[in-house]
């Protein structure tokens, strides 16, 4: 099977059959969803979701946030991973966005990583979700699931999974497929025990392929 082909299958199977795939961070604007994805790093959506109602409650624009201090915020986000570091950069974050952008998230996406706690993950994540911008954000389950079906070969950064990503998949699937591969590797395609007999996208795939050769 040729890289094309793979691509092409893995493609054409995720269109078909998941054709809407969103974020499953819970917000109503941009400001909610850059603190929810900031939240996120290296934590549960489902905990984030869990988490920013009341955050929101209290600090429901960016203006109310950058008026607080981390001391303040950390009370509503001690239950997310490294809460007194993301504490500090929503903080930064919310005053940045008032002193330099008029308090608007800036749809700039390099402009968007000088803000505290934003890096090029982040940034992608919400030109795709937000404007559709033809990026492709790659977290642990994107990095995991592209090398395991065979989407990369031997990538050793997000950034080489990013551009490989991008350099074969049509621009303006991009922000959709990275909800596909996210979706599928956390409901599918665990890092640990993954559903291969449940995989709808079995026969494209290289590890099923090497690991039924072996049988």
């Amino acid at each position: 099977m040729t890289l094309r082909q793979r691509y092409e299958g893995i493609i054409g199977w995720f269109s078909q059959h998941m054709p809407v795939a969103e974020s499953e961070l819970r917000y109503e604007n941009p400001y909610q969803l850059l603190v929810a994805v900031i939240l996120s790093a290296q934590c549960t959506d489902k905990r984030v979701n869990m988490t920013t109602p009341a955050l929101f409650e209290r600090f429901p624009t960016p203006q109310a946030m950058a008026g607080a201090t981390a001391e303040e915020i950390y009370p509503y986000i001690r239950s997310i991973s490294y809460p007194n570091n993301k504490a500090k950069n929503l903080a930064g974050m919310a005053r940045m966005l008032c002193e330099e952008f008029g308090g608007e998230v800036p749809a700039d996406l390099d402009q968007m990583q000088r803000l505290p706690g934003v890096g090029r993950k982040t940034a992608n994540v919400l030109g795709a979700v937000l404007w559709q911008r033809e990026v492709m954000p790659v977290d642990t389950h994107v990095f995991r699931v592209s090398e395991r079906i065979g989407l990369t070969t031997g990538s050793k950064t997000p950034l080489q999974t990013e551009l490989a990503l991008e350099k074969n998949i049509p621009g303006h699937l991009l922000p959709v497929a990275h909800h596909w591969l996210i979706l599928h590797g956390r409901y599918v395609c665990m890092a640990r025990n993954p559903q291969c007999d449940a995989c709808g996208i079995a026969e494209w795939c290289r590890k099923y392929a090497a690991d039924h050769k072996k049988q």
